[in-house]
């Protein structure tokens, strides 16, 4: 960890003549970030700056321009901004916009784990930022917590582009990698290659963080984190937080899927997925706060969470050699290389002066012998009383066992259940966690896969829609939409079918859509201008039943007939379906408009903005267009609609 108390040789200074940097924000493996104050347009801004040990590096300094131009091109809310790029004697920078904030890692530190909506609220802004980058043709290839800003205004952006690529430009290196461990992507480690899916696998470990408190991955060496990246496949957050939504369990196990071809192809297509999630979540569901939630900040008070030297090594971006295929052995599967779980190198051979490695030996005994005696008792007042749980998951229940045996731990209990992620006879979770600590001689209970439940959909067709419903819950399938659809053969309130069909099988608590046939269709008959009575009878004959609604209306029909119907004449109904009548209060008198002496086009203008239709009659001889009379007087009333015929002057 580097002391930020020292002084830094930088703040102070004014780079580049125009860049006065005032504190130290953050150090990285690769730069170290500023924020600072750009004089000539008065702003304060973050500076990147690379270690002055890498500047000499060509390629570290390649690769600190390619973020400059490449985020220059990616002009979205979610991705800070680069303002500007230089270099001043030994310090090569980055002008970016600062993000008043923290970052992801550091209220996951804080929080532990979090609520589904915000959990997906934040994996959202990412896969918006990425989805721009991974369009405009670039690779982030470095996603992790510590990329993502949360500003205090509640606004998420993705930093650090330094690893980006170009999508049609993915390098294939033999001998190492630069990445993150945590977050890297089977390919990445197996064949050096990352595409647009690499990031959208460290999404899917990003999520299962948010979700769980904890990394997914669990080892005391980079070398065990990478054979469980290539072997294993992500556990279900559920095996964490029990009660999280399946939903959320499929979309982590697409986004972290070790078959390219299962995986998501880009960010878009995951925040698609991540949408659809959300979308089928409750409220309920989204807000539900998580156990670890409640007990991570006095779990960090109480210094009982991770080594936190080892969580910073872990979450650096680091130079990483390649696992090769020559050094793991043939691969019997695409995307599963058959390997032994790493060891820890032997240590190298040391000969004394003569050469003799049994002197050597005898010294490192009598050194270890020395160590014990003198520190024995510190050893066993800060930590023998206590050991680690040992990482069990996706172990086989045996392999488990004897782990557990080894650790001098005991095994309380084995229960088992379904998992759609974890093979059958593999581990799920423990109980206290892996990695948590535990008196020696405690115990630990595990739950063991029994595989997925797939249920069968039954068949209903033909069943009232009450009982097939019962049915579904019945086999553990939850009814979903219900809809009508007419039918000759299938009697109304009987289900038609189901989507997906009977027969068709599917996870536990999926939703099974029915269609409800609505029987024969009826043609609806024109009832207008019948009495209420006739109308009601009409219908009856048809199997439909009349409704009359509050209320009148006026129209041409005459009073106390039907004005209108609904639905109308020529629609189809279904049997028993009702038809709404508005009864008629007569057509609603209306002045009439004095039009006498007016040419013929204004005065019927004039009767029909009224509310009439109108009819000419010309006098003969026709001697002019001059109205001389109309058959009802101007001033005079008559229905709405009816019909004024207008005379024009003769001799």
């Amino acid at each position: 960890m580097v002391d930020t108390t020292l002084q830094d040789p930088l703040v102070g200074q004014l780079l580049d003549g125009r860049y006065r940097v005032d504190a130290r924000i953050a150090v990285g493996g690769m730069a170290t970030v500023y924020r600072a104050m750009d004089t000539r347009l008065d702003r304060v801004l973050a500076l990147k700056v690379m270690h002055p040990a890498l500047a000499t590096d060509a390629s570290f300094v390649e690769r600190f321009i390619r973020e400059a131009k490449s985020v220059a091109h990616l002009a979205h809310p979610n991705v800070v901004g680069v303002f500007d790029q230089g270099a001043q004697g030994q310090y090569v920078y980055l002008a970016m916009e600062y993000v008043a904030g923290c970052t992801l890692r550091d209220v996951l530190s804080e929080r532990g784990a979090l609520q589904p909506r915000a959990a997906l609220d934040i994996l959202e802004s990412v896969l918006a930022a990425l989805g721009a980058a991974h369009r405009a043709g670039f690779v982030h290839r470095d996603m992790k917590p510590e990329n993502v800003l949360i500003g205090d205004d509640g606004r998420v952006k993705v930093a650090d582009f330094g690893l980006v690529r170009a999508v049609d430009a993915v390098t294939n290196t033999t001998g190492t990698i630069l990445g993150t461990v945590s977050y890297l992507a089977p390919e990445q480690i197996e064949h050096g290659t990352a595409d647009t899916r690499a990031d959208v696998y460290a999404c899917g470990v990003v999520l299962y963080e948010m979700l769980t408190g904890d990394k997914p991955r669990d080892g005391e060496s980079p070398a065990q984190v990478i054979y469980q990246h290539l072997n294993e496949d992500v556990p279900p957050p559920s095996a964490v937080v029990p009660g999280l939504a399946p939903e959320l369990d499929e979309l982590v196990a697409s986004a972290t899927a070790r078959s390219l071809e299962i995986r998501p192809f880009d960010a878009v297509a995951l925040l698609a997925e991540a949408r659809r999630a959300r979308a089928a979540l409750t409220d309920a569901q989204l807000d539900a706060v998580p156990p670890r939630a409640l007990t991570a900040a006095r779990d960090a008070d109480a210094g009982d969470g991770p080594d936190d030297e080892a969580e910073r090594a872990d979450s650096r971006t680091t130079v990483i050699p390649r696992v090769l295929p020559t050094h793991l052995g043939t691969a019997h599967h695409t995307n599963r290389l058959e390997m032994p779980p790493p060891q820890d190198p032997a240590p190298p051979r040391r000969t004394g002066p003569l050469g003799s490695p049994r002197r050597g030996l005898i010294a490192a005994v009598l050194a270890v012998l020395l160590v014990l005696g003198v520190g024995g008792g510190v050893w066993y007042i800060n930590s023998g009383q206590f050991t680690k749980v040992p990482s069990v998951l996706s172990q086989t229940e045996e392999a488990a066992k004897k782990r557990l045996s080894d650790a001098g731990l005991e095994l309380k209990g084995v229960k088992r259940a379904y998992s759609d992620t974890v093979d059958r006879g593999k581990v799920i979770s423990s109980d206290p966690k892996s990695g948590a600590r535990i008196r020696d001689n405690g115990s630990v209970s595990l739950v063991v896969s029994r595989g997925p439940k797939i249920i069968e959909v039954p068949d209903v067709e033909g069943v009232r829609l009450a009982d097939a419903k019962r049915q579904l819950k019945k086999v553990g399938l939850l009814p979903g939409m219900v809809t009508k659809e007419f039918s000759d053969e299938v009697a109304a309130g009987e289900v038609l079918r189901t989507n997906p069909r009977a027969g068709t099988e599917r996870h536990p608590d999926s939703a099974v859509a029915i269609v409800v046939s609505k029987g024969a269709p009826v043609d609806v008959p024109d009832v207008t201008g019948l009495s209420v009575d006739d109308a009601t009878a009409a219908l009856a004959d048809e199997g439909l039943k009349a409704e009359v609604v509050p209320g009148r209306v006026h129209s041409p029909e005459d009073k106390g007939d039907i004005a209108r119907q609904s639905p109308g004449e020529g629609t189809e109904a279904a049997e028993g379906d009702t038809v709404k009548l508005t009864v008629s209060d007569g057509p609603r008198m209306i002045d009439v408009p004095d039009v006498v002496g007016k040419d013929v086009d204004e005065a019927s203008d004039e009767l029909e903005a009224a509310g009439f239709e109108v009819k000419v009659h010309r006098s003969f001889p026709f001697i002019s267009d001059k109205i001389a009379g109309q058959s009802v007087d101007g001033g005079d009333q008559a229905p709405e609609g009816s019909t004024i015929t207008i005379k024009t002057k003769g001799l």
